[in-house]
């Protein structure tokens, strides 16, 4: 499985504490069955992202780890006016790899309403958004309607995996399957901060989307579009609306 969101880099945001954390980190979702996983610390007005901090610490850590998994480069950018105008500028200083595919992560509170215009100038410039833990933002569980449009648009959409196991509450746990039975979803991926609530084991999730989506659905999610994005490439297989048993038939 490939992680393409995770705070692993320690010091540098709300994640991961000390190196021997983060090692912590890396070895959980090892032994869950991840190969690759994105480092994308925070962007936003409580910490400055420093590209080259960023690309030292992942060094720092791989070397400290191992080789598995394999540790890339990304931000969990915020969209604030000072970040956009800078994406823009540079499009690759924010990206995964520095390829294109972009994580965008909304306010709880606010949601531009000049969003599709922002994405739209985004792809302009060679961006690929992906907007990460839609579930999990109070604002955009209530505007699904807006996020298909952004969908249709060309945004991609990133869920939590531990929001389908009910890990942030009921609210998220409904949505992500909502989106997932629209076809929203195009990635799942940890959002881990730590060794113990927020984990980079992904497994368990993996078998839940498996047994209640089909493996297909897995595969796409934590597998090839998470590939694409690592390549910068266009996904080669897109979300399709998934109608299976309701999720709490599984309890």
């Amino acid at each position: 499985m490939i992680d393409i969101h995770s705070h692993i880099l320690p010091g540098l945001d709300d994640g991961s504490k000390s190196l021997e954390e983060s090692v912590k980190m890396l070895r959980q979702a090892a032994a869950a069955g991840t190969t690759d996983i994105v480092a994308s610390p925070h962007a936003n007005q409580e910490y400055a992202f420093d590209p080259l901090g960023v690309e030292r610490m992942i060094g720092e850590l791989q070397a400290a780890a191992g080789d598995t998994p394999r540790i890339h480069y990304g931000c969990d950018f915020h969209l604030t006016l000072e970040n956009i105008d800078d994406a823009l500028r540079a499009p690759g200083k924010y990206s995964i790899d520095h390829r294109g595919y972009l994580l965008v992560e909304f306010s709880d509170f606010l949601v531009p309403k000049t969003s599709d215009q922002i994405f739209a100038r985004m792809m302009h410039v060679g961006l690929r958004p992906i907007v990460t833990h839609p579930e999990r933002n109070q604002l955009l569980q209530r505007r699904l309607p807006e996020l298909e449009a952004w969908v249709a648009q060309g945004v991609h959409l990133q869920v939590t995996a531990q929001s389908l196991l009910g890990r942030f509450g009921k609210t998220a746990k409904e949505c992500a399957h909502e989106l997932m039975g629209r076809g929203l979803v195009h990635f799942l991926a940890s959002d881990a901060h730590d060794t113990q609530w927020r984990t980079t084991a992904l497994d368990e999730a993996r078998r839940y989307v498996d047994e209640r989506f089909g493996p297909e659905a897995g595969l796409r999610m934590l597998v090839e579009n998470p590939r694409s994005a690592l390549a910068g490439v266009p996904l080669t297989t897109v979300p399709l609306p998934i109608r299976r048993k309701p999720w709490y038939a599984f309890w």
